[in-house]
This record gives C-alpha cells, sequence and structure tokens, in this order.
C-alpha cells in the first residue's frame, strides 16, 4: 500500500498531517537542542539560551503557528527538557503544543546506560515525562537504532507505552534504511505500534537519504522531519571560501562541525545559493529551508534558534514559495554522488 504522506489538515492551510497518522503538525518544528547550556566537551558547548531566552522564542513560535516542539533527552544534559517543562507550568500552553522527545544516549557510564532496551526505555521516559512536567510524550523516538537490542524489543516496550497513554506515537532517528524496514516488519507482524516519523539529517549538502529513506518513508506512510536543515549555520551565507571562521558562530567554535561539512562541494554549493537567495528577496538560510519544505516526503523540518532575531529569520522560510526551477537549480547545485545501484537505475528508469 502507498500512503499520501503530505496531506494538508482541512482546517489549518499551514499543518499537514504527520506520515500517515492523524497528527497534525505545523511544517516547521521548533527544535531545542540550543536551550540552556550544554555540559563543557559537547559539540553544543557555548551555544545555548538562557531560560528567559528560551521561554520568549517558545511563546513566539506558538504564536507564529509553529505547533511542533522537539527536544532530547540528552539536549543539555536534561535541561532542554526542563526549560520546557518549566515553560508549560508557567503558562498552561501544554494542551497547544505538539510535543516531541528522543531518548537512546545518557551521559553517564556503566551497564544500561545508553541503548534501545526495555529497561532503559522505561527509565527514559519517566525521567522525560518529570522533566516536561507532563502527563504524556505526542512523539516519542528513538534517538539512534540499537545494534544490541532487538528491534521486536524496542517496540514491544514502546507499545507498551502507547497503550498506558505515556506516549502517543513513535518515531525513529538517525536509522538505517534496512532497520527501519525491518521495524515496520516487526510491527506488521507483531501488531504493535509502529513508527510514523523519521528524524534524519538532511540539507542541501547531506541528502544521502534520497537514495533508500524518502522512498521508503513514501511508500509506507512514514513523515520526515529533517534536522540540521542549515548544515549547523553553514547555509545562512555568513561562511565564504578563504574567510575566517566568525567567532561565537558553531562553526567558528567548533571543529568538529567544521570537519564535517569544509569541503570544495559546500563552497561551490554557497556560490549558487547565496546570489540565488538574493535573487528572490530571501537570505540563504530561508532559501535553504524552503527547498526542504518543497522536497518529497518532507512533513515538517526541524530548526533551531538561539535568539528571537533568529527565530523571526527562520520563520520566513514557510512563507517563501519556490518554483520547479528554482528548486532544480539548488538541486543541481548540491547534487551528489548517487553510488550503484542508483546511478544504474538512474541512467535506465529516470529514478528508482
Amino acid at each position: 500500500m502507498t500512503y499520501n504522506v503530505h496531506s494538508i489538515a482541512e482546517d489549518n492551510m499551514d499543518s499537514v498531517n504527520l506520515g500517515s497518522s492523524g497528527l497534525q503538525v505545523s511544517r516547521l518544528c521548533l527544535g531545542s537542542m540550543t536551550f540552556g547550556e550544554a555540559p563543557e566537551g559537547s559539540p553544543m558547548h557555548g551555544c545555548g539560551s538562557d531560560a528567559a531566552t528560551s521561554h520568549a522564542i517558545l511563546e513566539r513560535a506558538l504564536e507564529a503557528g509553529v505547533n511542533f516542539v522537539d527536544t532530547a533527552d540528552v539536549y543539555g544534559g536534561g535541561l532542554s527538557e526542563r526549560l520546557i517543562g518549566d515553560w508549560f507550568a508557567k503558562t498552561g500552553r501544554r494542551d497547544e503544543v505538539v510535543l516531541a522527545t528522543k531518548f537512546r544516549f545518557a551521559p553517564t557510564e556503566g551497564p544500561n546506560h545508553s541503548g534501545a532496551q526495555r529497561l532503559r526505555i522505561l527509565r527514559c521516559v519517566e525521567d522525560s515525562l518529570r522533566r516536561l512536567k507532563t502527563d504524556r510524550i505526542d512523539l516519542y523516538q528513538v534517538h539512534m537504532q540499537d545494534p544490541n537490542t532487538p528491534e521486536e524489543e524496542t517496540l514491544r516496550a514502546l507499545d507498551d507505552l502507547v497503550r498506558q497513554g505515556k506516549v502517543l506515537y513513535l518515531g525513529a532517528s538517525n536509522y538505517a534504511a534496512y532497520r527501519l524496514m525491518e521495524s515496520l516488519h516487526v510491527s506488521a507482524t507483531q501488531h504493535l505500534e509502529r513508527y510514523v516519523a523519521l528524524q534524519p539529517q538532511y540539507n542541501l549538502l547531506v541528502r544521502g537519504i534520497e537514495r533508500e529513506h524518502v522512498p521508503l518513508c513514501e511508500r509506507h506512510g512514514i513523515g520526515i522531519i529533517p534536522w540540521s536543515p542549515l548544515a549547523g549555520g553553514l547555509l545562512t551565507g555568513k561562511y565564504a571560501r578563504g574567510n575566517e571562521r566568525p567567532a561565537g558562530a558553531r562553526f567558528g567554535e567548533s571543529d568538529l562541525w567544521w570537519s564535517m561539512y569544509e569541503a570544495e562541494s559546500t563552497w561551490k554549493l554557497l556560490e549558487v545559493l547565496v546570489p540565488l537567495a538574493k535573487q528572490l528577496g530571501a537570505t540563504p538560510g530561508e532559501l535553504a529551508l524552503a527547498w526542504l519544505l518543497h522536497k518529497r516526503g518532507v512533513d515538517s523540518v526541524i530548526f533551531g534558534a538561539r535568539t528571537l532575531e533568529q527565530l523571526d529569520a527562520n520563520l520566513k522560510a514557510a512563507e517563501l514559495s519556490l518554483d520547479a526551477e528554482t528548486v532544480a537549480r539548488l538541486d543541481e547545485a548540491s547534487a551528489f554522488d548517487l553510488g550503484h545501484p542508483y546511478d544504474f537505475m538512474q541512467m535506465v528508469l529516470g529514478g528508482w
């Protein structure tokens, strides 16, 4: 069966159903990785916003129509979830938000300190519920597949949480396509709740999910909600070939982030993206976000904001309508090596 994973909610044209589920989410999702200060040694250390700013960002995002908020138990060592929970308690606006969080990793040591086994899932969900000051998580996501735990064990534990009402919908993040397909098979044959969303890395510089994940998600009704749509800020236009990295920016402070993207292909893309955005009267960041919103299978795009100014800039992407020619120009500028057998199928069939 092939699903339509991009149906528009009848009462709100700025929302879509998440995958084949009935859950309606805004086309933009507020990511909260920057809420609070990440521990020293984390790639996000020094990139956080304080409690007052985080709460102001939540308030403005909700007023702008963003009803989808994503976090994780490891963001800021749990601080991100706590800040969101404090905001719910202060404002009473919990029921206006589709709340997503993730589990899988932990900053501690010892047996069962990390993973997607039943023991950890039951611990993690209770910890997240307490920090978030809520009675349920709307979308509970495995932060990455666990090769040491059978998928059936993970899904049975998550299915129990759905039946208990602690979790409403399930999602996966950073899953290989084969593991996601295995998970869907287990859910179908064992009559367990299934994943309705996939949260992968996806942007103009990282398009590998187009090989397998995008067609898989389209066919099986899984909504795609990309993370890092601006490649950690590299697609905002503040970086240029041969220039010093700006101080205070994520790429300016972190050699890890820089090593992930610094390549000739990056500069060639930026040399197309920046002038094209100017031609459209937009910023490079707005154009990069809008490009993702026009891609197959993408229901909502997760964006982060450390300041209200960054939030306002990102919100404009939802208003930017791109014609087919503009999307094609960006596709060409960000083209990547398909590899076998995809290149062969592309040549013979025009796709797969």
